[in-house]
């Protein structure tokens, strides 16, 4: 790739889970630290939001443990269709993505992988920043999020 995904910007890691309450208290045992908060986002209407190139309509449970600059996601998808529902029929609990921050770049690389093949399965965008899941779980066993900011 003219425009490469640096090592310098993996943020994340993303599992998604079918019991997130059980998967929150089994890693904040492993770590020894507190059970992190479990937000739970209900569906909702976003024009920010995309599911493989169609509005998406769907809810989350969601929680974060830091690490430093660096971040476990776990997602508890509803019924409805997502990229992590998707994820979660297929596979079971599991990595969904490698998150990777690459500043102003984002739109090349994602250019990049779309010429490779690559499709776009979800793209959401929040105040300050956006998110890409790129659907590359075939060739690279794992799908990643390119973000131009964490």
């Amino acid at each position: 790739m003219e425009n490469n995904i640096s090592f310098d910007g993996f943020i994340q890691i993303a599992l998604v889970v079918k019991d997130i309450q059980k998967t929150a208290e089994t890693w904040a045992r492993f770590f020894n630290i507190p059970v992190p908060e479990i937000q739970n986002h209900a569906p909702a209407r976003n024009p920010e939001l995309t599911y493989r190139g169609q509005p998406a309509y769907y809810g989350l449970k969601f929680a974060v443990i830091k690490a430093g600059n660096f971040v476990i996601e776990l997602h508890e998808p509803d019924e409805h269709d997502s990229t992590f529902r998707e994820f979660l029929d297929k596979h079971g609990n599991g990595v969904h993505h490698l998150g990777f921050q690459v500043g102003d770049k984002r739109d090349a690389i994602i250019g990049e992988l779309e010429e490779m093949g690559y499709a776009m399965r979800t793209i959401g965008f929040y105040p300050g920043s956006s998110w890409t899941i790129v659907d590359s779980e075939d060739d690279l066993g794992v799908n990643l999020n390119i973000k131009p900011r964490a």
